[in-house]
């Protein structure tokens, strides 16, 4: 019998957790968590604010009564301090807990940016779920916000915000908003905002916030940036991004990597033995490049979480391996759906010379369904490949049209290394309501092989 020790438990910590002990049930597991609560969805966070998810507690997916009637042990309000690797024990709220294994599953924080007054009341961030519900209160009370960062989240809350009757100023740091996407995508994802919203909506771009001002209660008024812009809210929210919060891990020894997350090998163990690591503290590898790569999303700490628990409990063999990931990911604005997998042109072009490739594109516009068809809706899909190769980099797609199963299709594509020309043969279904007779995929891949065989399309 073993004693399996978990520090964190959002998503890949139970996960790894209940996996573990449905495979081994005469195992002792025992979870620990900073918060008040195991097992949720931060992802759905954003709806909840906006009102689509009703009640938070929807956001719950078991709780820790569900946990104990597995035999999982759970401690709530428990800070892991320090590990000792060679006593094979953790310090949690000052007291020794000793394991046979211990998985490391303590998720990413948020980005903090050096900005004066930071701390001030009415500036939020939003990971957790006291998070959500400090925002939407807020909201509740406000007649307008500012968002700080342009990416997913950013997105998420100017919808949300919209909904709910709010003017929404969004700075951004970057010249342009949705910066994983290529450049003429954050264009068409900024424009498609600004026309539906801009009576509501704001943004601006380039600009570096340095300072935010509160009254004489302490609460937030405005904020100056750097440019000497000065905008007036309710309330802030910062969604700058997360980093993998690793120093647990570091002070115990366990390899950091290079894009910050803890470095695992395809089974999820650390280079310290008897401690393996999972969820957004991991650090990923990119299917495509083959290197290292890092991206916070449940999908991705589930899978890790699942995988972690089949091989310690059959450690030392390795049972189960998670090779990567693609960086795949998806949003909407209202019913407008913004979505990416694999490598952009832009990024493919940087990446070139070092990979030995040459990245070509082919960009799409087409009706998602056939055009006589009522509910058809146009998207946009951005085919990329490596002319050298023939083989497929990544996709990206935008519109009110049914852009993700696109994205999805090329996902698989991609996890099975095909050419653009393996690609164009394959037999995706057709009728009226679903595709046009030729679809909009194998419309960009068609105009790709063009490329690659130096034909005219």
């Amino acid at each position: 019998m073993k004693k399996i020790v978990i520090i964190g438990g959002s998503a890949a910590g139970p996960k790894t957790a209940a996996k573990a002990k449905r495979m081994t049930p005469e195992n002792e597991i025992e979870l620990y968590t900073q918060e008040n609560l195991i097992s949720y969805s931060a992802c759905g966070l954003p709806y909840f604010i906006e009102g689509t998810v009703k009640n938070i507690n929807q956001l719950i997916i078991r709780t820790p009564e569900d946990f104990e009637k597995q035999g999982i042990k759970v401690f709530l309000e428990h800070t892991a301090q320090k590990i000792l690797p060679d006593k094979k024990c953790v310090i949690i709220n000052g007291k020794e807990v000793y394991y046979d294994e211990l998985v490391l599953c303590t998720g990413a924080e948020p980005i903090k940016p050096k900005i004066k007054n930071i701390d001030i009341d009415g500036v939020y961030f939003l990971r957790r779920i006291k998070d959500g519900i400090a925002i939407k209160e807020a909201m509740h009370e406000a007649k307008k916000a500012v968002i700080i960062g342009g990416g997913f989240i950013g997105v998420e809350l100017i919808e949300a915000f919209v909904q709910n009757g709010l003017s929404v100023v969004l700075v951004e740091s970057c010249s342009r908003m949705m910066r994983v996407f290529d450049s003429e995508f954050s264009d068409m994802i900024k424009n498609h905002i600004l026309e539906r919203d801009g009576q509501w909506v704001e943004m601006h771009f380039s600009q570096e916030v340095e300072e935010f001002i509160s009254d004489e209660n302490g609460k937030f008024t405005k904020l100056i940036t750097k440019n000497g812009l000065e905008i007036e809210a309710d309330f802030c929210v910062i969604a700058s991004g997360v980093k993998p919060n690793v120093e647990l891990a570091r002070d115990a020894g366990v390899e950091i990597g290079v894009t910050g997350g803890i470095a695992v090998d395809v089974s999820m163990r650390t280079n310290v033995p008897n401690i393996w690591a999972a969820g957004d503290c991991t650090q990923e590898r990119c299917l495509i490049t083959k290197r290292p790569l890092y991206a916070s999303l449940g999908t991705i700490a589930n899978k890790e979480g699942r995988v972690a628990a089949i091989n310690l409990t059959n450690c030392p063999k390795v049972c189960e391996r998670f090779e990567g990931i693609l960086g795949s990911a998806i949003t909407r604005y209202f019913n407008y759906t913004i979505a990416l997998t694999g490598i952009g042109a832009e990024d493919a072009a940087r990446i070139a010379e070092k990979f030995d490739m040459h990245p070509i594109s082919a960009t799409v516009v087409k009706k998602d369904k056939a055009g006589y068809m009522p509910n058809s809706e146009n998207i946009t899909i951005k085919l990329v490949a490596d002319k050298k190769t023939g083989k497929l980099l990544g996709a990206q797609g935008i519109g009110t049209g049914d852009v993700n199963k696109r994205i999805n299709t090329v996902t698989s594509a991609l996890q099975s290394g095909l050419t653009v020309e393996e690609f164009l043969h394959l037999d995706l279904p057709y009728a009226p309501p679903y595709s046009s007779t030729i679809d909009i995929l194998l419309t960009a891949a068609y105009r790709l092989n063009g490329q690659i065989k130096d034909k005219n399309w």
